[in-house]
């Protein structure tokens, strides 16, 4: 041992080697103990079966204690993580019931060898252990309401890809074909800003109100959004029956890609908010006539500065299927440079907002207020990404890759679960979008107007306004078959909206229904007038209240506590075996190596009393955190 000495400090070193614990491993010790405690590493031995191929002793339970053990690390890659865990490798083996290590080749192998059954029931058992437990955090009323009093749970369905680069390989006809390892798990998708890049995407459920994850689906390239927009709504309906929420109460948040009129009929009926990608919609007669009429609202937001001007539309058909919901319509001016999104025709951009939400509960402006609030779930996903990066390469397989991608988001649910349990906070409770002022005399609606109407006929044979239809072009035509155009807004005292419209005298004097369109007979001097008007809509006036708790403060308690406090591990020497007796006796099928039961491979790496015994101290754990885990307190 060498050292040096000053007047303030003493430096030494030493030839003996001492390797530093993990600072993430006293994390994947309190949440093996807390899978182990809840029956869950039971629960996968028994339910996730596969019949493996060179893989020795091992089985699945433990390959999933390592993919737990890398999600929880944050390395890097698996090379980091194993050569981090090595020395360790046989007390983290020992939290999870098992004896040894898997190499990393051999985990490999066990990943890419996986098939369809195995992983789908592992999602299964994921979701199942989510909805099960019901921690008490989840029993209060979260979730948003509406200015009707009534709550919603919303949920938000995004996709996410992960790009990879590989070099171009050289062909000709005497050359064999080439082969990539990440032709199975990915494919040519349109990222496009870099050469050679092919990608794999997923679609992820998430709980908004408490940020839990509810799925993953993963396919190559662009991925197969129809199909994965199916399982995830099958995922929130079981979330839904769980927590005995009825179907009516979920809101569905979902992004452009799936904004068109074949999606709507995937949902099932729920509700949702989306932004439409189908501009055809904007050349329907009914929707030319709204946007010829008065706008509803006006809409802004602080960080873009973009004044909106929105045009409700409450019962459009969109999509060749014929599938019916409200539409929003979101005008502002164009810029000097091509907007990303919307449509130019003219002078103004416009914008589709897809919705089931009831006009009685949210105005235009709620609904593109809570699409837009879909960017919380963009920081949730750079969340993810920044800590777990559930999509970096862990396999070259589709099956390994979708395993590993689950096992990433139960890791996450974990922290959250944990991380109330450490800290338990009350409910907050947001508000979302103020509540609507009292309607003023000769003013415009906070809410917006509902479909406009015309008087009713007043005697039988006469031509009333019902007879005048609203045109496209904004103008209305008489049964005539002329056109009268608006000359004259007047605001009422109820705030409603007059419109008058005026047909032309030289089309009214020699037009065969004079007598019964004017009611005077030809004595009359003016031109046939309509009034169209446009009534504020019934809506309640309460705010919008967002009741959540934050992501980020329960995720990351349970990871700050147990990272920065300091972490013993003696591994001490292994128990003194028995005393020794005679040889067992095996039987026929023992020695011939018959084909192993389920229960017989599971017991192959199973921790025995010969196993070294291995003592793990976590130091700053609170004495009732340590109870809830069962863990003895010093």
């Amino acid at each position: 041992m060498n050292s040096i000495t000053d007047s303030t400090v003493i430096i030494q070193t030493s030839s003996h080697s001492v390797p530093s614990t993990p600072s993430w491993f006293g994390e994947a010790v309190v949440i093996a103990r807390y899978l182990r405690r809840m029956g869950v590493l039971a629960k996968i031995s028994e339910r996730v079966r596969f019949a493996r191929r060179r893989f020795g002793r091992y089985e699945v339970i433990d390959f999933v204690a390592v993919l737990f053990g890398y999600a929880v690390s944050g390395e890097r890659t698996l090379e980091a993580f194993y050569e981090r865990l090595h020395p360790f490798a046989a007390a983290f083996m020992a939290l999870f019931g098992r004896d040894r290590l898997p190499a990393r080749s051999t985990l490999s192998r066990f990943l890419t060898a996986l098939t369809s059954e195995p992983v789908e029931a592992l999602r299964t058992l994921f979701l199942e252990d989510l909805l099960g437990r019901q921690p008490d955090f989840e029993q209060q009323p979260c979730g948003l309401t509406d200015r009707a009093g009534n709550l919603w749970k919303v949920f938000d369905i995004d996709g996410t890809r992960e790009a990879a680069r590989q070099r171009a390989l050289p062909k000709g006809p005497e050359l064999p074909l080439p082969q990539r390892r990440l032709d199975e798990v990915c494919a040519p998708g349109y990222t496009g800003r870099k050469r050679g890049e092919i990608v794999r995407s997923r679609t992820t459920v998430l709980q908004a109100h408490s940020s839990q994850w509810l799925g993953t689906f993963g396919n190559p390239g662009n991925g197969a959004y129809r199909e994965e927009l199916r399982r995830a709504v099958k995922a929130i309906g079981s979330y839904l029956r769980a927590h005995q929420f009825p179907e009516e109460c979920a809101l569905l948040r979902l992004d452009g890609l799936y904004g068109t009129g074949a999606v709507l009929a995937d949902l099932f009926g729920f509700a949702f908010v989306m932004r439409g990608k189908d501009y055809r919609v904007l050349d329907l007669s009914v929707v030319q006539a709204r946007l010829h009429l008065p706008a509803d609202q006006q809409f802004s937001r602080p960080e873009s500065g973009l004044v909106r001007t929105l045009y409700d539309c409450p019962d459009v058909t969109v999509g060749a299927s014929g599938q019916r919901c409200r539409l929003v319509v979101a005008t502002h001016p164009s810029g000097p440079t091509k907007n990303r999104i919307g449509v130019e025709r003219g002078e103004l951009v416009y914008e589709l907002f897809l919705t089931k939400l009831p006009q009685e509960a949210f105005t235009a402006a709620d609904v593109v207020a809570l699409y837009l609030h879909r960017g919380a779930f963009e920081t949730t996903l750079s969340d993810e990404d920044s800590e777990q990066d559930p999509d970096r390469w862990c396999s070259h397989a589709a099956y390994g890759q979708e395993a590993w991608q689950i096992v990433s988001q139960w890791v996450w649910n974990l922290r959250l679960e944990l991380g109330h349990q450490l800290e338990p906070e009350p409910i907050r409770t947001t508000e979302f979008a103020l509540a609507l002022p009292p309607a003023k005399e000769h003013t415009a609606p906070a809410s917006g107007y509902a479909a406009a109407s015309v008087a009713l006929p007043f005697k039988e044979g006469r031509v009333s306004g019902r007879d005048f239809a609203l045109q496209p072009d904004g103008s209305l035509h008489c049964p005539a078959g002329q056109a009268l155009h608006a000359t004259e807004e007047r605001r009422e005292a109820d705030g409603s909206l007059r419109l008058v419209y005026a047909a032309r005298i030289s089309h009214c004097r020699d037009c065969q229904l004079r007598e019964q369109c004017q009611w005077h007979g030809r004595t009359t001097t003016k031109p046939r007038r309509v009034s169209v008007l446009l009534h504020p809509l019934q809506i309640g006036s309460a705010p919008l209240l967002w009741k959540d708790w934050s992501r980020r403060q329960h995720r990351r308690a349970c990871m700050h506590l147990l990272r920065h406090q300091r972490i013993d591990v003696q591994l001490g020497p292994p128990a003194q075996p028995g005393p020794t007796t005679s040889p067992p006796v095996i039987s026929r099928a023992q020695r011939a190596h018959y084909r192993l039961s389920w229960q017989e491979r599971l017991a192959c790496n199973a921790s025995v009393s010969t196993t070294a015994r291995s003592t793990i101290t976590l130091f700053g754990v609170p004495e009732a955190f340590a109870t809830l885990l069962g863990l003895s307190t010093a």
